[in-house]
């Protein structure tokens, strides 16, 4: 058994970059490691594992029991073959992609290799689209743009209103896990699975190459409908040398991880998902989330399997923290193997980032690294990393080999755009979209902001600066950082604010709209669990938690843009429909600000400090 490793020196390489100077607002930055040549392709690496340790177990989930089912690497294979000879017998290709409606699954993933194997796209949707949504319109939008020659769904029950919505933009195949009898036409999983492979798959499998399209991942953009970003192989492989470059560790331990992170999105997709394929570990499939109600088997997890790396969001981090804090043996369980912890998504707050250190030296007598990346769906989605132990949350590392970013000054920002093989060619069937996307030069216009820790240091890594549309001015004049000050309010309203989304463009100071944590707020009020949200939200106790909340941001100074003057409780949670959050839990701040522009209102029309929802 290898010795278990925490030693950031030790896991990682060292950090490199070099800065090039063009003019007064122009720096070309990037790192003098050449990119190593990549995989052709990410059936290669299934394929390659499949023939070193067929035995090994690829992916693992429980089953409705609550039983381990595995699926070992040369098990993956044989049945990714037979799923990619059903498809190509349906005249599924490059134009006529495969959707996938449902979460996370073995059968997911089975459909996502066979599909990428022969050079079918896939497009895995946010199941919320079809499960949450009232209305449809965004599944009917995707839908309508892809015209998919099959789609999946793990059940036909629970996604019969979904599909009954699509019914007419399209004429695919219905593939479904379970509930067959109740959709007529449907084809049954297992029928897939019992498809001897013929040379039709060996031959389809020899044409894929690196600018082969794996994937088309749908972002929910703040306003219209979701954009299909073109995922190549190129651009996935490309992602995952880097990787392997900057975390060398990976590729003498394989990754052993329990991931939720949903496959219709590009961390858990591309980042976790490819970094276990790639390195030919095991990736423990999640039921849990950290959402209310939700984490428990999140929990029951961690008690059985002790993963070496662990990714999450800083939501499911505030979670895990709660958890850890009051369950020794959970601690004990979740640190034994733990080499490195990864969030990404959002910035970390401090209190969180020091509490997973508190926990690991109590625990095991040393720290756990602690670090993160930076990119998007259209970077896929490393673009930077900080491959080594920074010295606080926030930090997002520095461009990973074979990747340039170009900062311009702008005022009293730093926009980052980004060039290399892992960026996107562009947009499904949207020119124009993908025109606007990029500079007379090439960079991809990604829209974020950035700055150096140290400037006279720059190994030292860049720090996440905001998104460049969504910090506005006082009217005083005075420039408000949204995605510093959100930060900060979380830490200091914690543990009674979920999430905030910033006020105040054109006002004369910051305010808060707080979407509450429930659960919390009625503790804090000494209600039961089953009290209605706005007895909690009124109760005076919360009030005057929030309150010194307020108090305590602005008596740490900065100025007027740096503490909000006021805070709006809302009873009414985000949005699936308005695209105010996605199922990884990300606020859309633009979203919110619009479709909530009545709250803002009552947020300024009023002296009190703490805005009470009403009945």
């Amino acid at each position: 058994m290898r010795p278990i490793v925490r030693d950031p020196l030790l896991l990682f390489a060292p950090p490199r970059v070099e800065c090039v100077r063009v003019n007064e607002t122009t720096t070309l930055v990037k790192s003098p490691v050449p990119p190593r040549p990549h995989a052709r392709c990410t059936g290669d690496w299934l394929a390659a594992w499949a023939s070193e340790t067929p035995e090994r177990v690829f992916l693992r989930e429980r089953d409705t029991g609550g039983k381990w089912r595995e699926i070992s690497y040369a098990g993956a294979l044989t049945r990714a073959e037979a799923i990619a000879e059903w498809l190509l017998a349906h005249d599924l290709e490059a134009g006529r992609p495969l959707v996938v409606l449902s979460d996370n699954s073995i059968d997911h993933a089975l459909l996502m290799l066979a599909a990428t194997h022969v050079g079918i796209p896939v497009a895995s949707i946010s199941p919320a689209y079809s499960l949450m949504s009232t209305d449809h319109g965004k599944l009917k939008a995707i839908i309508a743009l892809l015209k998919p020659g099959a789609i999946y769904v793990s059940d036909a029950a629970p996604f019969a209103p979904a599909l009954r919505a699509v019914a007419g933009l399209h004429n695919a195949a219905l593939i479904a896990g379970a509930g067959v009898e109740s959709a007529p036409g449907a084809v049954s999983f297992e029928t897939l699975l019992k498809t001897p492979a013929t040379s039709r798959v060996t031959d389809a499998f020899a044409r894929v190459g690196p600018e082969t399209i794996a994937k088309i991942l749908f972002t929910s953009g703040s306003t219209g409908d979701p954009k299909g970003v073109i995922n190549t192989q190129r651009m996935l492989c490309a992602s995952q040398e880097a990787k392997a470059q900057l975390w060398p560790f990976v590729e003498h331990t394989p990754p052993e991880i329990l991931d939720w992170l949903p496959w219709s999105h590009t961390f858990g997709a591309n980042h976790n998902f490819n970094l276990v394929l790639r390195n030919g570990g095991t990736l423990t499939v999640d039921a849990g989330k950290p959402a209310p109600g939700r984490f428990q088997p999140t929990l029951d997890n961690l008690r059985e399997l002790s993963p070496n790396i662990y990714f999450n969001v800083p939501r499911g981090f505030d979670m895990l923290v709660a958890a850890l804090q009051r369950d020794e043996a959970l601690r004990h369980a979740f640190f034994a193997r733990l080499q490195v912890i990864f969030y990404a998504g959002a910035a970390l707050p401090q209190t969180t980032w020091d509490d997973l250190n508190a926990l690991a030296l109590a625990t095991v007598g040393a720290p756990v690294a602690m670090v993160s990346a930076w990119g998007s769906t259209e970077t896929s989605p490393l673009a930077s990393d900080c491959h080594f132990q920074a010295e606080r949350s926030g930090v997002i590392g520095l461009p990973v080999p074979g990747v340039e970013f170009k900062l311009l000054r702008s005022g009293d920002k730093q926009e980052i755009r980004v060039r290399g093989p892992v960026v996107t060619p562009g947009y499904w069937k949207r020119a124009d979209l993908t025109q606007a996307a990029f500079d007379e030069e090439g960079f991809y216009r990604i829209g974020d902001a950035v700055k150096f820790i140290d400037e006279t240091r720059p190994e030292k890594g860049l720090l996440f600066d905001g998104r460049v549309t969504e910090d506005f001015k006082l009217t005083s004049g005075t420039w408000v950082s949204v995605g510093t000050l959100r930060v900060r309010g979380l830490e200091a309203l914690a543990p009674l604010a979920d999430d905030i989304v910033v006020t105040g463009h054109n006002r004369a100071a910051p305010g808060f709209l707080v979407f509450p944590n429930a659960a919390a707020c009625r503790a804090a009020a000494g209600l039961a669990g089953t009290a209605p949200i706005t007895e909690a939200l009124n109760h005076p106790a919360v009030v005057a938690r929030v309150r010194d909340g307020l108090a305590m941001l602005r008596a740490t100074g900065g100025g007027s843009s740096a503490y909000a003057a006021r805070a709006l409780l809302m009873n009414e949670p985000p949005c699936v429909d308005a695209g105010e959050i996605t199922d990884k839990g990300y606020i859309n701040q633009a979203a919110v600000l619009t479709r909530r522009a009545a709250l803002v209102e009552t947020l300024y029309s009023d002296d009190v400090e703490v805005l009470r929802p009403a009945d």
